[in-house]
């Protein structure tokens, strides 16, 4: 228990901060899974719009801090790479 009233609105900012950080953490987390669910099935333009949807949540933690900037850069990289590669297997396939 925080001993000053200083102490305690700090608390409840830390919580609400957390509680935020949270939220927009698993909604960045969910768009990816979702970007990845439709890459694996072959979808390309839903893939994209997912892809696209993804890189705006990563993007948007990114700019209020709740994601690094570095780590945000390697997120999309690692969405964007996952997206080539699928573009890819399609054509060769298609060959």
């Amino acid at each position: 228990m925080p001993h000053t009233s200083s102490a305690a609105k700090r608390a409840r900012q830390y919580e609400k901060r957390r509680d935020r950080n949270q939220f927009v953490k698993r909604g960045v987390k969910i768009q990816t899974r979702l970007a990845n669910e439709a890459l694996a099935e072959g979808a390309g333009d839903q893939a994209q719009a997912q892809i696209k949807l993804a890189f705006k949540k990563i993007d948007k933690a990114a700019a209020r801090g709740v994601l690094h900037k570095n780590t945000a850069a390697r997120r999309k990289s690692k969405l964007a790479r996952a997206a080539n590669a699928a573009k890819t297997k399609l054509a060769a396939e298609a060959k």
